[in-house]
């Protein structure tokens, strides 16, 4: 199919591989999303004819689907991560629990109307390369 990518979860007990291409990566501000990842936003990438591997630790593995909504996730019973989990005949894959680099740059903020009301104020904090001392 062309790309090939790896990833796990933080503690390594689940590692996949995927093989093809994205076709959309986007970075959601929606409540759900902001909810699972505890951040300003949650960041997707999607294929519908990827082949996901499962190459270690898929007893591991824990979906959670929010009745009444098409928002899912899926994530590692260890550690918490989150994991790439179909939706719709469509991997979706947070691209954080990727090891390889995608080949694509984000296409788009969504929900953009309802990001959290501290976010507008990101740019202005400052940046260190570590935790400040």
């Amino acid at each position: 199919m062309g790309e090939r990518h790896a990833g796990s979860c933080l503690c390594g007990g689940v590692r996949f591989e995927l093989d093809g291409k994205f076709e959309h990566f986007y970075l959601c501000h929606c409540s759900y999303c902001r909810k699972d990842t505890g951040s300003a936003h949650a960041a997707n990438l999607f294929s519908p004819m990827a082949r996901l591997e499962w190459l270690a630790g898929r007893e591991l593995l824990r979906s959670y689907q929010l009745p009444g909504t098409r928002h899912a996730r899926s994530f590692c019973a260890v550690c918490g991560s989150a994991l790439p989990h179909q939706s719709e005949a469509m991997w979706v894959v947070p691209a954080g629990c990727l090891e390889t680099a995608p080949n694509k740059a984000p296409d788009a903020h969504i929900f953009h109307a309802s990001r959290a009301a501290w976010e507008q104020q990101m740019e202005a904090a400052p940046v260190f390369a570590t935790l400040p001392g």
